[in-house]
């Protein structure tokens, strides 16, 4: 285990699958960890890639920064979070591929933020989710407290962050945290149902409603319907509305190319 890699990345008929592969530390991530993986986001908004999986190796989705590789009070911690940590949240976010956070164990910490940052999160019923950073003296990071009360409102947000609270996938699912929660055993089968669903869907659409949403969120009514607009036209113009009308007119399914 020691001479693999603790993230693994493969590309299979356009779905790629990022995985956390410390299972020991129950994928818990150190420096040299976190640096591959915003390498590894970053490669894939440029590559052939349609739809990313975010997932871990053993038991654990990810359980947070690795504690055992940190010196509390001799690095610069804000540093790495500006150089590293944050632009990995923000590529997530950026990427015009939807991401799929499949969470089968704990994701707490950073690991949890992970999660946040994907645009689906599908859950097994063994998943723990927690935003623990309070219990070691920090706030939490990685754009938790930009996700988290838009998701839930800021006094479940608040409830959560102070008191660290790790917090069952039922209690997710009720707060609006994920988007499924299924037994352990059907898990892959309706992760990558969603992956080739979203693989053989109109990209460009997909791409345009992760961007509007986003654009939405820290901006204007009337900014949002002009976004809407924009965006609107590339696809109205393009080869996959063509395709997606006349696939309808034929009733037949659409076989979108992303142009």
């Amino acid at each position: 285990m020691a001479d693999e890699p603790r993230l693994l990345v493969t590309l299979n008929n356009g779905i790629k699958r990022i995985t956390f592969n410390a299972p020991e530390r129950r994928n818990a991530v150190d420096r040299a960890t976190a640096e591959r993986f915003l390498e590894v986001v970053e490669e894939t908004a440029r590559d052939g890639s349609k739809v990313v999986i975010l997932t871990g190796a053993g038991d654990a989705f990810c359980a947070g920064a690795d504690l055992t590789a940190s010196r509390p009070g001799g690095d610069d911690v804000s540093a790495f979070l500006r150089r590293v940590a944050n632009p990995a949240i923000l590529a997530l976010r950026e990427m015009p591929k939807p991401v799929i956070a499949r969470v089968h164990g704990h994701a707490v910490g950073i690991g949890c933020n992970f999660a946040l940052a994907a645009d689906i999160r599908i859950a097994s019923t063994a998943a723990k989710f927690g935003q623990v950073f309070s219990k070691i003296g920090l706030i939490p990071d990685g754009g938790s407290t930009y996700f988290l009360p838009r998701m839930i409102g800021y006094p479940q947000a608040f409830e959560l962050m102070v008191t660290g609270e790790i917090f069952d996938a039922q209690k997710a699912l009720a707060l609006g945290i994920v988007n499924r929660v299924v037994p352990f055993e059907e898990l892959d089968r309706i992760v990558n149902e969603w992956a080739e669903r979203l693989s053989a869907g109109a990209s460009l659409a997909i791409a345009g409603i992760k961007r509007a949403l986003s654009y939405g969120e820290s901006h204007t009514l009337a900014e949002a319907l002009e976004c809407e607009a924009a965006t609107q036209k590339t696809c109205y113009e393009s080869q996959d509305f063509r395709e997606g009308v006349t696939a309808f007119r034929e009733k037949r399914k659409a076989m979108f190319q992303g142009k």
